[in-house]
């Protein structure tokens, strides 16, 4: 299976790259959505808009992508085990472990504010808006400079 994996590792690579990218992009986009719906009137058209695209990220988007990411992230380890005892790896995989993490934490706040529920504040929204693109910048330092 490995000799087959490293055969199109730069397919599952270039796969893995394009769902990194869609995750995140989701990850990014989804607190800004909380942020609107903080912003709109409890009970109103706005604000069942907003949870209701919400849902559509989380299930279309960022849920798939992130599951694909996690998929081809391993069967590239499959066809190239060596990447296990770079430094920079284990700092990559940390960092995915916590945006990982974050997307849990969307998730359970997504449910939240469907429930009508607006959970945190508005301000904590936009400070998280920006948690995932700070995890991003690391792991492609990560991969691209390879520092450690």
């Amino acid at each position: 299976m490995a000799d087959f994996l490293s055969s199109i590792y730069l397919w599952i690579k270039s796969v893995h790259l394009i769902m990194v990218i869609a995750w995140m992009a989701g990850m990014m986009y989804l607190p800004r959505l909380f942020v609107y719906q903080h912003q709109s009137e409890k009970g109103g058209e706005a604000e069942g808009y907003f949870i209701q695209m919400q849902r559509r990220l989380m299930k279309g988007i960022i849920n798939p992508s992130m599951v694909l990411v996690w998929v081809l992230g391993i069967l590239m380890l499959v066809a190239n085990p060596a990447i296990l005892s770079a430094g920079w790896f284990h700092v990559k995989l940390t960092i995915v472990v916590i945006i990982s993490g974050i997307h849990g934490f969307y998730s359970s706040s997504r449910r939240k504010f469907e429930a009508g529920e607006r959970p945190r504040t508005e301000k904590f929204w936009r400070i998280m808006n920006e948690v995932p693109f700070l995890g991003m910048i690391i792991i492609v330092i990560m991969v691209i400079v390879k520092p450690f």
